[in-house]
């Protein structure tokens, strides 16, 4: 089971769901739709917050998030 948490950096992976109901409300608001790609765009210096892009959208996700984003 892959992780975005597990991403590097250029590296890709398609939604498949999501470990924690609540927040895969916000997630969803978010634009992170089962079935989007997500691909990880850089670090911060200490490794959190992640820049991802999902789609045409450019985020951050905090690495504690993203665990529960699994990946195809």
């Amino acid at each position: 089971m892959k992780t975005a948490d597990l991403l590097k950096v250029g590296e890709k992976g398609i939604i498949q769901k999501f470990l924690d109901e609540t927040l895969s409300v916000k997630l969803l608001e978010m634009g992170f739709l089962p079935g989007s790609e997500v691909k990880l765009i850089r670090t911060a210096p200490f490794g959190c917050p992640l820049y991802l892009k999902v789609g045409k959208n450019f985020l951050a996700l905090r690495r504690k998030e993203a665990v529960n984003v699994i990946l195809k």
